[in-house]
């Protein structure tokens, strides 16, 4: 089973988390481009999270599922479900109050439960560098919610409903991975980091039936449209699980050098990345209004500094 074991092999997995967690978008991007609405996207993203679990155990470890308790599997399932939820509620808050609502209220409000709920079950790492680092980013997030509000766009009318789905996305995204953590270790009756994936990875699948029956429900969209698309149209969403999945599964190893907390918080430096990407290769603030670049660079900037403190929070 392959583990980790020095911070310098940790901090390059946080560094894979990031850019994982902040490049998957990018598959919804092309779908989109192909008119595939996100939720018939999301049934092939949730296939590509619970396939990558599976790899992840065939290829790397060992699940130790014979010498589990039953607490352990629910325990990951029910992280994998709490996550599944929290995501729809995030784009249905975009959906309804735009990124500038909704990004930094729910990400925000993610990171600070997940950093620091995790850093109580596992204090690990300097707490003043995390703080410190976590307060950065947040004030990256916030200044990224103000370049967003100067693009142009149609008023939403939806604001407090999406203002209210934000938050309820943030307190479940905060809690997923600490709840995860609690599925692993080395007592009996736990799980390795791989087994804990691929029930995490089950988790999210199966509740995908309600979850995301209920949204594609409230957008219009059947389950026979999904069957009759052809096959190239799932490709992306496939393609998205799985390149989200990799990223979880580096964190977890990570987090046994790091501790949980600085490697979540690390891993949500993705915004970052996702960024990046969008100012770069999307091209998002192209009709922005002057001295938004400024702002951009601002975010970056805070983004940056957060995450080097974090980082130092290993040493």
């Amino acid at each position: 089973m392959f583990t980790v074991h020095d911070s310098g092999m940790a901090i390059f997995l946080c560094f894979l988390t990031m850019l994982g967690w902040g490049s998957w978008a990018n598959t919804q991007k092309l779908a989109g481009k192909e008119k595939w609405p996100f939720e018939l996207f999301y049934w092939d993203y949730c296939v590509g999270v619970a396939l990558m679990g599976v790899l992840f155990l065939v290829s790397l470890g060992t699940s130790h599922v014979g010498d589990t308790s039953g607490a352990a599997v629910w325990t990951a399932i029910i992280s994998g479900a709490l996550f599944n939820l929290a995501n729809v509620l995030l784009v249905a808050a975009i959906d309804a109050a735009g990124m500038s609502v909704a990004f930094p209220v729910g990400i925000g409000l993610a990171l600070v439960i997940g950093t620091a709920v995790s850093y109580f079950q596992t204090p690990k790492g300097s707490v003043a560098f995390l703080v410190a680092g976590v307060a950065f980013i947040l004030v990256a997030m916030v200044v990224s919610a103000i370049a967003h509000s100067r693009l142009p766009k149609v008023a939403s009318k939806g604001k407090n409903l999406g203002l209210i789905f934000s938050i309820a996305a943030g307190l479940l995204m905060g809690f997923f991975y600490p709840q995860l953590m609690r599925a692993m270790g080395p007592g009996p009756g736990m799980l390795t980091p791989y087994g804990a994936l691929l029930f995490f990875g089950i988790g999210v699948l199966v509740s995908s039936l309600p979850i995301n029956g209920w949204f594609m429900r409230s957008r219009g969209s059947s389950f026979g449209d999904f069957l009759k698309a052809r096959a190239g149209l799932h490709i992306p969403g496939v393609l998205g699980g799985c390149i989200w999945m990799a990223a979880l599964g580096f964190n977890v190893l990570a987090s046994g050098v790091a501790g949980p907390a600085i490697s979540y918080a690390l891993g949500q430096g993705a915004t970052l990345i996702a960024a990046l990407w969008g100012v770069f290769v999307w091209h998002e603030f192209k009709d922005a209004p002057a001295g938004t670049n400024k702002l951009i660079g601002s975010m970056l900037a805070a983004y940056a500094v957060g995450l080097v403190l974090i980082g130092r929070a290993t040493l």
